[in-house]
């Protein structure tokens, strides 16, 4: 049976990834960028239906829908080089922009548009046979990003109930930053999406801008290097889905086994190995080496130092010539680590994939072909690092009411700000709690896929 997903990418942010991700898929299926299958390719293969749906004439074309409020992200894709691949009906844009602004996005300019979006939506939704869910890319500090798709997520929940929704966000850096007032759109975007999203995977920017300079030795990454490297992620945890393999993963499944309780659902995401071609001919790339790699903090997609914290779950995603016998060995390995700890709840802790699929790589990008790669999920305490940085920046300005009369103009009651911020202090409260319950010395138990 065909299991599709369907793909939102709202904002600057999330059309930018979205650019990267499809490039990726187009390459994994043979899929040239007129939307017609590249010469030599199996026309018995269906396994470019998770993302893409077939027309009488033999195209494919993407189950996408890209949204942003201002014409120029979205006017880049449709005078780009896949502007052929993409419905046109599902490339929407607005003349007035969000102006880094959540209640724009939410409450104003957003609610005009968003029925359109949603009627897109569904029309997409109705040519599924068995969909299993969404994915939605966004930034969190973006007023597109935070308040548009706070409003989506919403709306999504009322009407698909039952299906899966998955969040990838850019999370505010550390260090780094677009805009004065992303504090304020990230709190009140995690307050707006967190009962209406099942898993959100951050990457920050700070973080990969680091992968690329001292993995990649990439001197000035632009964002199509940082995107080419969270679109391997995205690849890796749809590709159960569309490749045969000896051990799959359903998106329930990653719910199921990486969500202990409903509002922890925010997993630090690794990926390796994240090497460049030069590099690759002098490494072993062993199933063990790529693992350990993993728990390396350099390889985060997000800056926080998992040693400080317990593991609740974690979800390792293999691709390429692995045998279950080897990632056996490499699990019997990470358990002996003393900086692997975990809840005290918790006997196994890992969940596996197993795919015989290579991943792929784009020609005259950064990363190398390697026979083997693993992504790896991670449901860990030390996260709430992360948010805590969060909640002193957005108490910094909210503690003098800075910018807040922008909110306020566009219809936003400023109770909101105290309900956000509240609800943050919650999470990681709620996070603090976990971690107290851990024991590093009890970790006995079997593997369990």
């Amino acid at each position: 049976m065909v299991r599709e997903v369907i793909n939102i990418h709202v904002g600057q942010a999330g059309v930018q990834m979205g650019n990267s991700v499809w490039e990726l898929y187009c390459l994994e299926h043979g899929i040239k960028p007129d939307g017609y299958m590249a010469e030599g390719m199996s026309v018995h293969d269906d396994s470019f239906n998770t993302h893409f749906s077939e027309t009488g004439s033999g195209r494919h074309v993407p189950r996408v829908v890209f949204v942003d409020l201002e014409p120029g992200v979205i006017g880049e894709i449709k005078t780009g080089p896949y502007r052929k691949l993409y419905n046109p009906d599902c490339l929407i844009d607005n003349k007035e922009d969000a102006a880094n602004n959540y209640a724009r996005g939410h409450y104003t300019v957003g609610r005009d548009k968003i029925e359109e979006v949603l009627d897109r939506v569904n029309r997409t939704a109705e040519e599924c046979q068995g969909l299993q869910g969404f994915m939605i890319f966004h930034s969190f500090g973006g007023g597109t990003g935070s308040g548009f798709a706070a409003l989506l997520m919403e709306r999504l929940s009322m009407e698909y109930q039952k299906k899966c929704k998955f969040d990838f966000c850019v999370y505010p850096a550390p260090n780094l930053s677009t805009s004065v007032v992303e504090p304020y759109n990230a709190v009140l975007s995690t307050h707006a999406t967190m009962e209406h999203t099942d898993l959100s995977f951050m990457v920050d920017n700070e973080a990969i801008f680091d992968i690329c300079n001292t993995l990649l030795r990439v001197n000035n990454p632009t964002y199509t290097n940082l995107n080419r490297l969270v679109s391997q992620v995205v690849s890796s945890i749809t590709a159960s889905l569309r490749f045969p393999g000896s051990l799959n993963v359903d998106l329930n499944e990653f719910q199921t086994n990486l969500v202990p309780y409903p509002r922890i659902h925010y997993p630090l995401v690794t990926y390796s190995p994240i090497i460049s071609a030069e590099k690759a001919q002098m490494t072993a790339l062993s199933v063990n080496e790529i693992s350990l790699n993993c728990f390396e903090p350099q390889s985060q997609m997000v800056k926080c130092n998992p040693r400080d914290g317990s593991f609740m779950a974690i979800c390792l995603l293999y691709r390429g010539d692995v045998t279950s016998n080897d990632v056996n060995k490499t699990i019997q390995q990470l358990r002996k680590r003393r900086n692997i700890k975990f809840v005290d709840f918790v006997s196994t802790g890992f969940k596996v994939g197993i795919n015989s699929t290579v991943s792929k790589v784009v020609e005259g990008g950064d990363l190398a072909l390697v026979p083997r790669s693993v992504c790896m999920l991670a449901n860990t305490t030390a996260i709430a690092e992360a948010w805590a940085r969060l909640d002193a920046k957005f108490e910094l300005m909210y503690q003098k009411r800075a910018f807040v009369h922008w909110y306020v103009g566009e219809g936003m009651e400023e109770a909101e700000f105290a309900d956000a911020k509240e609800d943050l202090m919650t999470l990681i409260a709620d996070y603090h709690e976990v971690a107290q319950e851990g024991d590093p010395a009890d970790m006995g138990g079997d593997d369990e896929y």
